[in-house]
Parts: structure tokens; sequence; C-alpha cells
């Protein structure tokens, strides 16, 4: 199979809630002739937004990955959520894409997951295009959105098209078309082939003058990047749009700005253009660095090229699962992978089956022989891989890096109706779990209830409904209420002596043992600080594995623990009565001690929150979240909108969607992210050891 990967393009729609990111996905697929019909998210009926929760609710949910063709290029697309609930799959598609498109509403602006997203975009070096939809919207305002982008994102927005017009069509004034300052021209979509026809003419006179300075605002910022450029520039004033596109295409990869193209999805115009732009100027799975891991047992440095001849390598980004069966979603960074072939899963040790190979188009399925670098496939046949594991040749392994995900903030009890179905419930939890990494089950010690885990209510609302839908469990569901964690208070040195006579045997081990609180907000560490050869190198795997199993049993009041380094110092054994049983017996006794001398300071998680209201509202509004413990950092205006921007403890926002609404009649809305986790106020641990 000999492809030219130069041609493909694996990008993905980004942007906060309602912003038209599916909209815009269902045009794109229009004009590429993937679909003769383009549905609309009101209806429920576009292609990306198949899940029955996503066409009721008219948001997207689950990630969804769909190809089309534009101008020779093949294009992967992932259309992601929008809801920061569900952020995990925007996370996983950023770490897995080239590029990415960046959606903003001309009303709405920036908005808090427009900067989430951006975040995520930025961590993972994803080079973006952006796109100001909904110019047809009335209170639609091009220009503060652009400085927006500067200001909130510290993007740098490199203007390529401008509106003709803004707010409704039927106005005077409206939104009709767009200004391409590439070929200066006023570019025109018709209603009526629902814009596949598009008529170019001369600008619009009450354009000109801002067409004039945004082109003279992209060509200087072009022709600062090549000298040759920039002495054409300087002598002629102007710049062959072939060295342009060029030039673009050179920043956009390299970061150093973000092409920005305006147009209105729902009403048919200005997508066409993000098209050309993504063949244009985004990069080619040739154009980003060839992929790093490192070898599982050498701990050397590999590198992958894309480049088919390489060894097979692809990193599992996504796992969907039901009843039935397990597909797979897999980046394939370099060489081939086949089906009916196995591929080691460094990680576990173990070899998975490749039984068979799909190229995904949202819910409906193409089966493949093979796929090759750069190509995005579902892969049907392992059985213990989860999401950010790597598969690669056993003869040529690599781990690359996984993916991270932020912790779960908010949990809720169920119980199964039945007794019969509790079996059932344990499997589908454990299914659901290696879908969805910010999801978490667990039986509490105390009670003996089923405590999932999620990142906020609407979270935990869509798996319950999933569970009574798709796995047909009938259960019983309680009030969702916080997740905290337990951190300890001081840094603390203890030595651990565990000795004991079992029957005519005698056991033995010593541990000396470090902990220490950390400031950045991550799971426990744990250390191995002795010197070389001073234990047995089978029992200090043993025990470093006793150390981590320990410290994720939970704290003193038995919420996990997190923000902890745990050093091993040193460890004493004695032939004969020094063996497995005895280390972890030592290493459990050793964390428990520790933690009591230390001291256990509780965390609870808060939220950065976003409330937007009219002004009449702002006195209800902000005297309702000081009774949260709320910290409002900041008020703002957004077109005639009030922002009020501020920390809250989750603690004290749930039903808050209820009460905003009663607060402002109908007319506020918010937007809640988690932030980080902070003390908890001491009242709250007493509670809680029944103190």
């Amino acid at each position: 199979m000999i492809r030219d990967i130069s041609s493909i393009r694996n990008i993905g729609i980004i942007a906060h809630i309602d912003a038209g990111k599916t909209t815009t996905t269902e045009r794109i697929l229009f004009y590429a002739g993937e679909i003769h019909n383009p549905g609309n998210v009101d209806d429920g009926n576009t292609v990306t937004d198949f899940d029955p929760e996503e066409a009721q609710r008219g948001i997207t949910i689950y990630s969804a990955a769909i190809s089309c063709s534009w101008r020779g290029c093949s294009i992967n697309i992932i259309d992601t959520p929008g809801h920061v609930d569900f952020t995990a799959e925007v996370q996983r598609s950023l770490r897995v894409l080239d590029g990415g498109v960046v959606v903003f509403s001309a009303v709405e602006g920036v908005e808090a997951q427009s900067e989430t997203v951006w975040r995520q975009a930025d961590g993972f070096k994803v080079p973006r295009i952006c796109f100001i939809n909904k110019l047809d919207r009335i209170g639609a305002n091009f220009e503060r959105v652009v400085g927006q982008i500067t200001d909130r994102l510290q993007g740098v927005p490199l203007v390529l098209s401008i509106p003709i017009g803004s707010g409704p069509a039927t106005n005077s004034d409206g939104f009709t078309g767009i200004v391409d300052l590439l070929r200066m021209e006023a570019v025109y979509f018709d209603k009526e082939s629902k814009g596949r026809e598009i008529r170019r003419e001369p600008i619009p006179a009450a354009c000109q003058d801002q067409a004039d300075d945004y082109r003279t605002q992209l060509i200087e910022s072009v022709a600062m990047l090549d000298e040759a450029v920039f002495a054409v520039y300087d002598e002629t004033g102007d710049i062959p749009l072939a060295d342009l596109n060029r030039l673009i295409r050179e920043g956009t990869i390299t970061g150093q700005f973000q092409p920005l193209l305006c147009g209105a999805s729902l009403d048919y115009i200005g997508v066409q253009p993000i098209l050309d732009a993504v063949v244009d100027y985004l990069p080619s799975p040739l154009d980003v660095p060839p992929v790093e891991g490192r070898h599982p047992k050498k701990e050397s440095v590999e590198i992958r090229k894309p480049n088919e001849d390489e060894p097979f390598a692809g990193l599992v980004f996504k796992v969907q699962v039901d009843e039935h069966s397990e597909l797979y979603f897999v980046r394939v960074y370099s060489g081939v992978l086949k089906s009916r072939s196995r591929m080691l899963n460094p990680r576990t040790g173990e070899r998975e089956l490749i039984s068979q190979l799909w190229k995904m188009q949202a819910d409906s399925r193409v089966k493949l022989d093979e796929a090759g670098a750069g190509d995005i496939v579902g892969v049907v046949g392992p059985k213990t891989s989860v999401t950010g594991d790597t598969l690669c040749e056993a003869n040529q392994p690599i781990l690359l890096e996984s993916i991270t995900f932020p912790e779960t903030v908010i949990s809720m009890a169920i119980e199964p109706e039945t007794s019969a179905d509790r079996k059932k419930l344990e499997e589908t939890l454990k299914l659901l779990a290696k879908q969805d990494p910010t999801f978490r089950a667990k039986i509490s010690e105390e009670t003996g209830q089923t405590i999932v885990s999620g990142m906020g209510e609407l979270h935990l609302e869509i798996i319950s409904k999933r569970m009574e839908r798709d796995f047909h469990l009938k259960m019983r569901i309680h009030k969702p209420r916080v997740t905290y964690r337990e951190t300890i208070c001081k840094a603390v040195e203890f030595e651990e002596v565990f000795e004991r006579q079992a029957g005519a045997t005698s056991l033995y081990a010593m541990i000396k043992l470090r902990a220490e609180p950390l400031e950045s907000a991550q799971s426990v560490v744990v250390e191995n600080k002795m010197k070389p050869g001073a234990f047995p190198a089978e029992l200090t795997q043993v025990l470093i594995q006793a150390m981590n199993d320990e410290s994720k049993s939970g704290g003193t009041v038995g919420y996990p623990l997190m923000n902890m380094k745990l050093q091993v110092l040193g460890a004493g054994f004695r032939e004969g009565e020094t063996n497995e049983i005895a280390v972890r017996a030592a290493a459990a006794s050793a964390v428990r001690r520790v933690l009591d001398d230390a001291g256990v300071m509780l965390l609870e998680p808060v939220m950065k929150l976003e409330v937007v209201t009219p002004n009449d509202f702002v006195g209800n509004v902000t005297a309702d979240l000081n009774s949260r413990r709320a910290s409002i950092l900041n008020t703002g205006l957004r077109g005639n909108l009030v922002v009020i921007e501020a920390e809250v403890p989750l603690s004290g926002m749930f039903g808050y969607s209820t009460q905003v609404r009663s607060l402002s009649q109908g007319r506020a809305s918010y937007s809640m992210e988690p932030l980080r986790f902070a003390p908890a106020p001491d009242s709250v641990l007493k509670t809680m050891l029944g103190e």
C-alpha cells in the first residue's frame, strides 16, 4: 500500500457548547459530498450526534470520528463535546490530532470552555485555525471576538476574512457574505443551493476601508516570516498569493499565529473556506515532529517517523463499549496495522489480537484490511488495553506517552433494584470505566453501596441513563455528593519494623519512610531513595508496589490521597525471614503510621464559575454566590450582558441550574469547570470523623 501521507489531515472541531461545532461539521460533510441532506442539531438528525442522549438534548456528549475528502486531501475529523463535564473527550482527541478548528460564537465570543479547549490545544501544541460563527445572529460582533481571542486566550489571530454586514440578513445591514482578504473579493453563498453555488464580486464600498486595514495587517504579519518576501513587499507593497499561502501555512504549523475565518454555518455561509484552510494551512502527519516514546525495558528514547516502512506504533485514545463488543480507536503513528495480526501492549506485556479494522463514519463503519501511518481507525479484538495504551510490534517495542485526565469531583450512590442485577451492575460499571477514564466506581466499605464518581451532575446523569437504556439495568439512584481528597499537613519520617511469628516461621521487614506534601495537584508519588544493592531487587519491586497499593486505599476518612510524595529511605531484611508477605505488611503499616503522624487535611473541589446575566439580576446572582462561599474574581461586559467570574466550592453548587434560572427569570446562564482542590473547612472533616 503506497499512500501520499502529505495529503492526510487529522483535525478536531473544538469549542464551547452551542458555538456551532456540530452544525459546522455537518456542513463540512455536506460540501465534501459525504451526505446529501445536512441535518440540524435542533432536529436531532446530525451525523455525529448519533447517540440518543445527544439527539434528545441537542448537545455533543461523545467525540465522533468521521472522514471526508476535499481537493485531493483525506480529512479525518473528530467532532468533540463542548460541555465541561465531557472535557476528557476533548483531551484524548487532541492528544492524537495534528490540527484543530476552534469555533467561536460571534454573539457570546470567548466563553469559559473556549478557554479550556484552547489551553488543552496549547498543551498538546496543536496548530489551529479559528472560525467566528453565528454572524447572522442579533448581537454578533466580529471585532469584539477577535479582540477576545487576543486578550483572553493570548492567541494571535491572523484575519483572512471579514463579514459583510452583521446580524439577521433581513436587516438592511445584516450579514450577507464575507470578504476574502487573500484575493480581495466579496464572496456570497447562494441560499437556494444551500451555499454550494458561490459568487465572487468586487468588495462593497462600505467594507472597503475595513478590508484594506485588515489586508495590511495580514500582509505585514506574513512578510515578517521571510526576508526575501519582505523585500518584495517593501518594494511593491504586496505579496504574491502563492507566497502568502506558503507563509501562512508555515506560521500556522509553527504556532506563530492562527488563521481566522468567519461565517454562519446554519445559513451555509463561509464553510467551504474552512475546508480550504484545513488543506492549505493545517499540518499533515509529515509536518509535525516524529512521535517519541521510550523502550519499555531499556528506558531509552525511541522515535517513530510517520512512514509506512517504520515499525508499527499506535495509540489507543478511546474505547467504545456496549453489551456485546468493545471498539478501540487507534491513531497510527508509524508503519502499517493489518487485520488478523497481533500487536504488543508494552504496558501489560501482552499481545493483543487485531481481528478487524474499521474506517469510522460516526456510527457506521467501513471494513479495512490495513491502515497506515497517519490513519485513525477503529479496532476490534483487544481485550486488556485501555485508553492511553500503546500498541506496537513485539520485536520493536515502544511506549508512547499516555493521556492524563482530570480528577473526578462528584459522586453518587447507585443500587440495583434486585439482587440478581448486582453482578450485572458490577460488570457494566467495569465496561463503562474502561470507556470513560473520568468515570470511577467502587464499593463503600461502610455502607456496601456502589459509589460512582464523575466530572459533574450531567456526566453522572448521562451514564445512569445509559445503564438503563443500553444495559437494561434497573437501579435506585441517590443524590450526588462531592468527591473529596485527602493530603498530609507536614513532612515526617518514620521507621516501621514488622516482626511476627507465623507457626514455625519468623517474618521480618524494616522500612524507613519519608512523607512530604506536594504543592502541585497530582496523585501520590512513590520514590525509591535506597542505595543500589541495599535491598534485594525482587523485594524492592514488591515494596514499591505495596506502597502504591496502600496509598490508593485512601486516607484517614477513606477519600483518595493526593499531593503527597512517599520516599523509601531504607529497608532492612533477614535471610529466611524477609519475604513478600513481610514486606507488604511492613509497607502497609508504615504508610498508615506516616498518615497518623503527618496529620490529614481534607481537600474539596473548587470550581471555576462563569455566570452570564442581564444587568438587572446581577445583585441577586452575586448575593446568592456569596451564600455559597464563592469568591467573585471579576465582572465584565459581554455585549449587553454582565459576565461574573468566580471560584466556588462544588459542595455549594448542587441544584444551581434551577436556582440561577429562578433568580434571573430564566435569562441567566452559567458554565462551571473543575479548577483545583483546596483545603475544606475544618468543620467538614470534624463531621466526617464524628467529632
